[in-house]
């Protein structure tokens, strides 16, 4: 079935009546992750955050714990602010205008991204700053966007929608990131090119590392540029907006429902289990960079060339995944992908230059040594695991939700992605310098590895939890009524 052709059943996901949405309003939905994307790939994985930790930060080990404490304070205010924001929404109504305000702050935010020059200059906690404002608008933007998807189609294809989006935006963040390494930034530092043999467009001087800094200011465009058909074309809900009110009625709706929440085993279940899973896969795209950067000593061209390889197959797991989810549900996607960045996580913390697995292994240069090899097979295999897991999560939430007030589910779902999404960088900081450094004496690069074990925890706390959630009755139902089994 085509996207475009999603619409054709009585009732809509959210259990509403299905109005016509076009072909251009469902693609203009889906073009929102295509927006958002490289800030998360750009920024947040594979370019800016390890030049942070290795260029702007005093050295990479201090740099994470910045980061660490950044992306902790920032998920502390997602986490309180998005249910309550969520419940205003749905007592006001129309959700693009939530969006438009987020979407505006987060291009500001990342704008400023072009000051952060090597050594900081004294602009380091600006930065910070900064990037934290740039972070809080995209997510935010994206709980009011993910809120408007059980409106757009129904139940039985919505899997496929969500699956498709994501994949839409891996290759969004695997278009930006080819059109970095190709025009922006220096195959290795002081050749003077790019991977493709070009210089560096706009003149931009790697002396003061021109080519990592801009990366902000071409996300803040992308954004502003990709998110235009979302605006012109997704149909929005209609209901009246009543402003008279609404921040009382909101409230009191949450506070209602955070009541009886342990009422609904299958939701608190489920937003506990995504709370811990969500958190520590969003730790491994956090430090993921920082990690490669300080462990295995990787340049910028060699995290890009490790950030297609994720972004391919993050495309490739989210399209699959969608699939996947139709045919079995999205709670067998979910366990799956879970097992898998398991696996992963301790490949990752028991390899670096001289060991491979917990093997010593001789130290070898080169972009190709067996370490590198290693941890270029865990990228493919968190970017196909996390594609689906994040798209499933998506289709998962909507199961639990009741009383269509999907914007205030999907604050709830933020919520229970950012409760403890301090918890996986603070973690990461908190063992990075108190233990490993100051209390074990680790290495620099020692301690780096010992930071990012507490995120197998996280994984398997979630897994867990996942035995309790229910799902969909009959995946692919022919009215898609939402009733759970």
């Amino acid at each position: 079935m085509k996207v475009g052709d999603m619409n054709e059943q009585q009732l809509s996901a959210s259990g509403q009546p299905l109005t016509h949405v076009s072909k251009r309003g469902i693609w203009g939905w889906m073009f929102f992750d295509w927006s958002a994307q490289p800030f998360h790939t750009l920024l947040i994985t594979f370019v800016f955050a390890r030049y942070f930790a290795a260029e702007v930060a005093p050295n990479p080990a201090t740099g994470q714990i910045w980061w660490g404490y950044m992306l902790a304070v920032s998920g502390i205010l997602i986490a309180v602010l998005s249910p309550v924001l969520g419940s205003i929404a749905d007592a006001t109504g129309p959700r693009k205008p939530w969006i438009a305000i987020f979407t505006v702050m987060s291009i500001i935010g990342t704008a400023f991204l072009w000051y952060a020059v090597p050594g900081g200059g004294g602009m380091t906690l600006w930065i910070l700053v900064a990037f934290g404002i740039g972070m809080i608008g995209v997510e935010f933007a994206a709980v009011f966007n993910n809120a408007i998807m059980p409106d757009l189609v129904t139940r039985d294809t919505l899997g496929r929608l969500s699956g498709s989006a994501w994949a839409l935006g891996y290759v969004g963040g695997l278009v930006a990131l080819i059109f970095v390494l190709t025009t922006m930034v220096e195959s290795s530092p002081g050749s003077g090119s790019t991977i493709i043999g070009i210089a560096p467009i706009l003149g931009l001087d790697q002396i003061v590392r021109g080519g990592e800094r801009a990366v902000g200011p071409l996300t803040s465009i992308w954004f502003r540029i990709f998110i235009i058909p979302f605006f012109l074309f997704t149909p929005d809900v209609t209901k009246p907006v009543r402003i008279e009110g609404a921040i009382r009625k909101g409230l009191s709706d949450l506070l209602s429902t955070l009541r009886n929440l342990p009422k609904n085993q299958s939701l608190f279940a489920y937003l506990g289990s995504s709370m811990f899973y969500r958190d520590a896969l969003n730790g491994l795209y956090g430090f993921g960079g920082i990690y490669a950067g300080g462990v295995l000593k990787w340049e910028a061209i060699q995290l890009g060339l490790f950030g297609i390889l994720a972004a391919f197959t993050g495309a490739l797991g989210a399209w699959l995944g969608g699939r996947l989810d139709e045919k079995f549900g999205p709670k067998k996607v979910i366990t799956f992908s879970v097992i898998v960045l398991i696996i992963v996580c301790i490949m990752i913390v028991t390899t670096d230059r001289q060991t491979l697995l917990t093997f010593p292994i001789e130290e070898v240069s080169g972009p190709f040594a067996a370490p590198d090899i290693l941890f270029y097979i865990c990228g493919a295999l968190i970017g196909a695991a996390g594609g689906a897991l994040q798209a499933a999560s998506r289709t998962l939430m909507v199961d639990q939700a009741e009383g269509g007030d999907m914007t205030q589910a999907f604050g709830l779902y933020a919520l229970s992605g950012k409760a403890t999404s301090f918890i996986a960088p603070a973690m990461v900081a908190f063992f990075t310098g108190v233990v490993g450094q100051d209390m074990l004496g680790l290495s620099d690069s020692a301690a780096q590895r010992f930071g990012i074990s507490p995120l197998i925890a996280l994984f398997a706390i979630g897994l867990v939890l996942l035995m309790w959630v229910k799902q969909h009755k009959n995946v692919a139902g022919p009215q898609g009524s939402g009733a759970v089994s």
